[in-house]
């Protein structure tokens, strides 16, 4: 079976539906943001802060594209979508799915926005944040999940109906 791919906005779930959805499918599991943290040996806000987003979106593209895994769910960090190369690495053995959120609902769930690893430009607001990079989930996404007031297990049925 390919592989999963989950993309979108930090706080919409990924890292936890990826594990309920890869149990459900029997499936193994991949975060790309704990394999970041495990090679590098820092949170993901520490790397950041020192070494710089660049460098950051460097790793984080080696990353996506050295995964040459089969039948996995992979969680990706938020900004996953910078990379067309790792995206399209991703995607050539993956279906893309969106888990797509309105900001107030990801706003509610985030409440650790600057320890939290998020990467974004100096002076950035979160809703611009979520305005940059809407365009790019819905442009990679082949499947899109509204999950707008709904349960996680609610979440993993409708990915499912839709592979």
């Amino acid at each position: 079976m390919q592989n999963i791919v989950l993309i979108g906005m930090p706080g919409v779930g990924k890292s936890t539906i990826g594990v309920i959805l890869a149990k459900t499918l029997g499936m193994s599991f991949i975060d790309t943001d704990l394999i970041i943290q495990e090679n590098e040996g820092k949170l993901l806000q520490e790397i950041i802060k020192k070494d710089g987003l660049d460098r950051f979106l460097g790793i984080e593209e080696k990353v996506m594209m050295s995964i040459r895994s089969f039948n996995t769910v992979i969680a990706t960090g938020g900004s996953a979508i910078y990379s067309n190369k790792g995206m399209q690495s991703l995607k050539s053995n993956g279906i893309a799915c969106y888990l797509k959120l309105p900001i107030k609902e990801i706003q509610q769930r985030i409440n650790n926005i600057t320890t939290r690893g998020i990467v974004m430009k100096e002076n950035q607001s979160f809703y611009e944040l979520y305005m940059e990079r809407k365009p790019l989930y819905e442009r990679y996404a082949d499947i899109i999940i509204d999950c707008t007031d709904k349960s996680m297990e609610c979440i993993v049925s409708e990915i499912k109906s839709k592979l």
